[in-house]
């Protein structure tokens, strides 16, 4: 067996040293390059300080979440419904006037005088427009009795006039007519009374 060459102790090598840590010592676990773990970033994953808090920043420098609050709706609702103006009545000056009431017409119970004529009479009524609009035109109907001279009602003759009008809301008139019957109907020693009295208008 030929023995071995050892090289001068001052020699330097001559092309590039690599070193190779052995197996199981703890220098080479932690120098080795197996030992180093990196994992690749993803995007918008926030990356932790030293201290173990976040610093609000992402790691690829993309746009952060909108952090401002949001209004809820039924904040926005009332604040709608508090900024719209009240709605105000029209002016009185500017309102529709109403119609007027209908005419309404009342009369007093008539008042009678005899006549030269047994058979006639005349005959007196007031009448009141108690309304709001003129009574134009209508027909005043007497009733008139015949009466006995012991006083018994024989019969009751009806006759028609012509309203006086027109009459004017709030107008108070009177009207006298004279009132006959056939002079037949009213023999000596008897009467008449004109007592009933209606009244149409319009």
């Amino acid at each position: 067996m030929a023995a071995p060459v050892v090289s001068p102790t001052g020699l330097r090598p001559s092309g590039p040293v690599t070193l190779v840590p052995l197996d199981g010592s703890p220098e080479a676990d932690a120098n080795s390059p197996a030992a180093v773990t990196t994992s690749p970033r993803q995007p918008g994953r926030r990356i932790p300080d030293a201290r173990g808090g976040g610093d609000g920043s992402t790691d690829d420098g993309g746009p952060t979440p909108d952090a401002s609050p949001s209004t809820p709706t039924g904040a926005e609702s009332t604040r709608t419904a508090a900024e719209s103006p009240a709605p105000t009545a029209p002016p009185v000056d500017g309102a529709t006037p109403s119609s007027p009431a209908p005419a309404a017409l009342t009369w007093d119970d008539p008042s009678r005088e005899a006549t030269e004529q047994r058979w006639c009479e005349k005959v007196t009524v007031t009448f009141h427009n108690t309304g709001g609009t003129v009574v134009r035109s209508g027909k005043v109907t007497f009733g008139t009795h015949i009466i006995g001279a012991l006083g018994i009602d024989w019969a009751t003759v009806e006759s028609t006039r012509d309203l006086p009008a027109p009459l004017r809301p709030g107008a108070d008139d009177d009207h006298t007519w004279t009132v006959c019957v056939d002079a037949w109907r009213v023999p000596l020693g008897m009467h008449i009374e004109t007592r009933d009295v209606s009244v149409t208008w319009k």
